[in-house]
């Protein structure tokens, strides 16, 4: 899985650190968590612009309600975007270090958070018609 070559950079800052620990890894290994992160980015500007369409709902929905949920879906965005990172970081450093991978701990929690806001929504709409 890892390669015995030296890191070519070890410049400062959060990058340095990073490959200046282990190995590197075989590309394609980083490539992929790459596209992972990419993936949790878009999940995060979806949910970010769910949350716009959500404000803009005009009449479908409660105000009060609309805003609450427009605000959790925006603010779920950011939090998943800034997750990603954390989650590329961890699992870049395992790889490099030949270590078993780190679990998705934001899965789950995206999983039923987003089942959850999903209900609510759909039971806001069907009592506002």
């Amino acid at each position: 899985m890892t390669s015995t070559r030296e890191p070519r950079s070890r410049g400062g800052g959060w990058a340095g650190r990073l490959l200046a620990e282990g190995s590197d890894p075989d590309p394609r290994f980083s490539l992929a968590n790459e596209r992972t992160f990419l993936a949790w980015i878009r999940t995060a500007l979806a949910l970010i612009a769910g949350g716009i369409g959500v404000a803009l709902a005009g009449d479908y929905v409660e105000p009060l309600l609309r805003h609450g949920l427009a605000v959790a879906f925006a603010a779920t965005g950011a939090l998943v975007a800034a997750f990603a990172f954390r989650r590329w970081l961890r699992t870049e450093r395992a790889l490099r270090r030949d270590e078993t991978l780190p679990p998705p701990a934001l899965a789950p929690v995206m999983a039923y958070g987003i089942a959850v806001a999903a209900i609510v929504l759909l039971v806001a709409v069907l009592v506002t018609q």
